[in-house]
């Protein structure tokens, strides 16, 4: 009988994942392509015959998405599975349309069915869009699990954006060794915290080989989801962040909706920056959709390291990248320090980018003027410092997790501002945890 020739629509993450717990050993099917989005420099490169397995000794050719119609021509594909996050539904639609205009079937996998079992207490931390304060929350988890004498290890969703082989299983657990093992800005943005607080985090591409190794020094294991993709792991508990500064987002997003029906808990994050309709519009939806959850409202506080340099300045903003970019947030930590803080104006950066920055403002215009700390390669960090160094401004914000000073030269003055839960918010967290018996009461 003909194998099934299947197209993987992805975006260098949640995709790999679909292959190896689903189609890795399957004789009946055949992966005839993977396909990118939102990630660049992804397309054109192959998923490794070491990791795809005996029927793929050739590995896997990685194509871009807009040729979607074209490879399923190419290839004859039967079947298309749609295998990333952070995307309006009018998104998928659209993708779907086109797979089943050119011929084929459009598909979409349940969580359950790609969640690896653990063998240890296991976490979900997930979202419903990228840039809702989901890695604040996972920081506050870990350290009262820590403080209540358990042994945590946290695992990333992935950012394979270098050698998918090398990248196989990743551990983190000093600086030096973001740089042995050459990450990139945005994998810097969510180890460095971990790192820093003296925790262990994991990533890579084999999630089931990652977890294995996870689960050798962990009393309770954090999946620290990325985007809104839903958890790898089968969860004992879920918690689901929500944004207020984007409400309706929980429901009309995928498979952000999907984390808010999953949630055992609800976190409204960032009360104190968002309108208390907005807030009460997000908190309505929920229990419209979800009546089971328990729902927190926290407020994610903004600390800045040199605070004197704001008031009165004309200041420029930097802030995460994808959150800017798919993401679609106009404001981060760096914007709310400089409101609050008495900026003089917000400089625009648009004008000073160049190179690979340049890029992202052509392909994502409505960022407005905020700086996105882009850094999925070397150029895209050179073109982050040659754009830093034109702008005319009195002072820098960097609104990023990381230290981005340890690599890109900054003339300006300049500060870090960090997010992180409130201790309110974490006495509520404490009660979840006790209340699941992940610490005693």
């Amino acid at each position: 009988m003909a194998r099934k020739k299947v197209i993987i629509i992805g975006a260098a993450g949640r995709d790999f994942h679909n292959f190896n717990t689903t189609y890795r050993n399957d004789p009946n099917t055949e992966v005839v392509a993977f396909t990118a989005a939102q990630i660049p420099d992804i397309a054109g490169r192959k998923y490794p015959a070491s990791l795809a397995g005996k029927y793929y000794r050739k590995g896997i050719l990685i194509e871009d998405e807009s040729n979607l119609e074209k490879l399923i021509k190419k290839y004859k594909a039967d079947e298309c599975v749609l295998s990333y996050s952070d995307l309006p539904y009018a998104t998928v639609m659209h993708l779907a349309s086109r797979v089943m205009a050119a011929g084929a079937k459009f598909s979409m996998m349940g969580a359950a069915p790609t969640m690896v079992k653990s063998k240890k207490p296991l976490i979900a931390i997930v979202a419903v869009r990228t840039g809702c304060g989901k890695s604040q929350v996972s920081r506050a988890v870990v350290e009262l699990l820590r403080a209540a004498g358990k042994k945590v290890v946290s695992i990333r969703h992935p950012m394979p954006y270098g050698d998918l082989e090398a990248m196989k299983v990743q551990r983190f657990a000093k600086i030096e060794d973001l740089k042995k093992q050459k990450c990139t800005i945005e994998e810097m943005e969510e180890y460095e915290p971990h790192i820093d607080m003296g925790s262990v985090i994991y990533a890579g591409v084999d999630y089931e080989a990652i977890l294995r190794k996870a689960e050798k020094e962990a009393d309770v294991v954090i999946w620290d989801g990325g985007n809104n993709d839903m958890s790898f792991y089968k969860p004992d508990l879920t918690i689901t962040i929500v944004d207020p500064l984007r409400p309706g987002h929980e429901i009309g997003y995928y498979p952000g909706e999907v984390n808010t029906l999953l949630a055992d808990v609800v976190i409204i994050n960032k009360i104190d920056s968002a309108k208390k309709a907005d807030i009460a519009l997000v908190e309505k939806n929920v229990k419209q959709i979800n009546k089971k959850a328990i729902i927190l409202k926290l407020e994610s506080q903004v600390t800045v390291d040199n605070p004197k340099i704001i008031k009165g300045k004309k200041v420029l903003a930097i802030e995460d990248g994808p959150t800017l970019t798919h993401g679609e947030m106009k404001i981060g930590a760096a914007t709310v320090a400089a409101k609050r803080l008495g900026s003089k104006e917000l400089v625009d950066p648009r004008k000073y980018a160049v190179g690979k920055i340049k890029e992202t403002f052509m392909r994502y215009p409505n960022i407005g003027t905020l700086l996105p700390a882009m850094g999925y390669g070397n150029k895209q960090m050179k073109d982050l410092e040659t754009t830093i160094s034109k702008i005319k401004c009195d002072a820098v914000l960097i609104g990023t997790p990381i230290n981005l000073t340890r690599f890109i030269k900054i003339k300006q003055p300049h500060t870090r501002v960090m997010y992180a839960v409130s201790e309110a918010g974490k006495k509520e967290l404490k009660k979840v945890l006790k209340n699941n018996k992940f610490i005693k009461g």
